[in-house]
């Protein structure tokens, strides 16, 4: 099982529609970016889903706040996790009281060797769980920049660690992409867009393109199942 997540939901309407075609997991940004929403959004959003029988994990986006800010809107927002997607340090994982999503910055000249030595060192500065997505970064946007990565770079780090990956995704290349790194999860925002806002057929199509890569024998469904629901789980292969 690949993970799907679709980051940048704006309304109630689209996470209901999002949680129909299957996404394991959305994103709310509460940070910087042209997607954030209002703590009030966010409670509207997890409400509407918590009406559901099933539901996907929500998680809550943010940028460079303050710890104990980010625990309040988690608890008043009803998050599940919290993505962190700014500069902030490894240690500043343990200071969050939700399962921790973790982005790990990506530039063109950053070989894969470095990448993989600073998440095993963040690893054991967290001292906790924390689950990695590896994504794209420029001079002003962390994350959401819709640009890709070197797959290589992907593939090699991916064998090393289980991450999500993000960055430049879209319905006509996440296959490729499962097929040759096969990650943890996928995780995808603008490349599911069409005029700025979240497109259901680009959605759906993204969905079944990795569900059909499906392989029984997978074993992420319990990492992922043991990590969201317990927290428990190691985050290293």
């Amino acid at each position: 099982m690949t993970f799907i997540k679709i980051c940048g939901i704006t309304s109630a309407q689209d996470a209901l529609e999002v949680a129909s075609l299957g996404a394991d997991m959305i994103g709310l940004v509460l940070g910087q970016s042209s997607r954030r929403i209002s703590r009030e959004m966010a409670c509207e959003i997890t409400a509407a889903l918590r009406g559901l029988n099933s539901h996907p994990a929500v998680a809550g986006v943010f940028v460079n706040e303050d710890p104990q800010t980010i625990n309040e809107i988690a608890l008043g927002c009803r998050l599940d996790m919290v993505q962190l997607s700014g500069d902030e340090s490894w240690d500043f994982c343990s200071e969050i009281a939700y399962p921790v999503i973790k982005a790990v910055h990506v530039t063109p000249s950053m070989p894969s060797g470095e990448i993989i030595g600073n998440i095993k060192r963040g690893l054991e500065q967290a001292k906790r769980p924390v689950l990695c997505l590896l994504d794209s970064k420029d001079d002003d946007r962390y994350g959401g920049t819709g640009r890709s990565f070197s797959r290589e770079i992907a593939r090699e780090v991916s064998a090393a660690f289980p991450v999500i990956i993000a960055g430049g995704l879209s319905p006509d290349n996440v296959g490729r992409l499962i097929s040759s790194v096969r990650p943890l999860g996928v995780d995808v925002s603008s490349g599911v867009e069409t005029g700025g806002r979240k497109d259901m057929a680009k959605i759906r199509a993204f969905a079944k393109i990795v569900r059909s890569l499906e392989d029984p024998a997978d074993e992420n469904r319990d990492f992922i199942e043991k990590y969201l629901l317990k927290g428990e789980q190691n985050v290293t292969r």
